[in-house]
């Protein structure tokens, strides 16, 4: 058994406060440092003697300097001061940060106090600070861009609305003259809710924030189904609604239609020549969580090519006059937004199937 020397108190304490990696001080009321540890030295790049020879405040960061004299005093009271944090400036004119635990000894007219480097921590704080501004500012301007889009949109829909009210179609003896009128109505009345629904969105919404409500899946698809030209190749589409598993979700409005128009008008666009087309919306419980299927019989795709890009921005996998590449990666982030999952099966020549998934 080996035979270790036996240390005195004073020395335990002397290896502890010379070995430890923490920053250890102990400062005297009239403001000069009486003993700091090597961990002192070595962050400052001071010698222990230069940190004895100034003032505290010699070392400490000009704008730091008001606030650090208040918490001095504090302690000096008698109050402990607990993660007080301010700046330090080194010998190589670095800054770094300190949070400082003190208790004062009123007695001997000394405090002690343990300090932690966090200046990566601090830096951390500050890059995040200004992400967020940016993220604001960014948000803002989309906000004001699409504020004044939706707004300056209704004068010509109300015009058109107008142009319907006038229009004597009792002079019109063509039924499919009729119903083209009437589904032209429907649209324009269609887009200027949409129009009021965004301008209100985005009046009432904080910063960052989107709008929630509960909503009914069976109005919100049968409003979009209103507006929504279901012929596909000549023959008529089939619509099938089925939200018997459960029909209210609380989810934003503009959102919610966002997702219905592109994947039906998607189902729509991409039909098999001379197949009829099926759009199925139905609701699923699967283990407890609540789903929302979207399903078409439609072309489909080849779901290995393009499982990475389908929801990315400007990617299209057809190629149709009108395709954009931007209907999904919408519906990608309205879900996400709000806290859910979606995910695609596809096979060509059997169609393609939306499974989104409630927060």
């Amino acid at each position: 058994m080996t035979d270790y020397p036996t240390l005195t108190d004073q020395y335990k304490t002397e290896v502890f406060f010379d070995i430890s990696a923490d920053l250890f001080f102990i400062a005297g009321y009239d403001g000069y440092f009486k003993k700091v540890n090597p961990a002192v030295c070595h962050l400052l790049g001071y010698t222990e003697a230069e940190l004895l020879a100034q003032p505290i405040n010699a070392f400490i960061h000009p704008d730091d300097l008001e606030r650090t004299s208040q918490a001095r005093e504090s302690v000096k009271k008698g109050n402990p001061l607990l993660h007080f944090e301010n700046r330090y400036l080194t010998k190589s004119g670095d800054v770094v940060w300190l949070s400082w635990t003190s208790t004062p000894h009123q007695a001997h007219g000394l405090v002690y106090a343990i300090a932690k480097e966090v200046t990566q921590r601090k830096q951390l704080e500050e890059e995040r600070n200004k992400l967020l501004t940016t993220i604001r500012k960014i948000n803002h301007d989309l906000k004001k861009i699409t504020y004044t889009a939706s707004h300056d949109l209704r004068s010509p829909v109300n015009n058109l609305l107008s142009v319907f009210e006038l229009l004597d179609v009792s002079k019109i003896e063509d039924p499919e003259t009729l119903d083209l009128i009437n589904i032209l109505k429907l649209t324009t009345t269609s887009l200027k809710e949409t129009l009021n629904d965004y301008v209100s969105n985005i009046s009432h919404q904080d910063d960052l924030t989107v709008s929630v409500e509960k909503l009914s899946l069976t109005e919100v698809a049968q409003k979009v189904l209103q507006f929504i030209p279901l012929q596909s190749n000549g023959t008529k589409v089939t619509v099938d609604l089925n939200f018997d598993a459960f029909d209210t979700v609380s989810f934003n409005k503009v959102y919610l239609e966002s997702i219905f128009i592109n994947l039906i008008t998607n189902a729509v666009k991409y039909t098999q020549p001379g197949v009829p087309l099926v759009i199925t919306l139905k609701t699923q419980m699967e283990n407890g969580v609540h789903q929302l299927v979207i399903a078409d019989n439609g072309c489909g795709f080849d779901i290995e090519k393009v499982k990475d890009k389908i929801f990315g921005l400007h990617q299209k996998f057809h190629q149709h006059e009108d395709s954009h590449g931007i209907g999904l990666y919408l519906v990608y982030n309205h879900v996400t937004d709000m806290g859910g999952q979606i995910a695609v099966s596809s096979e060509i020549g059997k169609g393609t199937t939306f499974t989104i998934t409630f927060k």
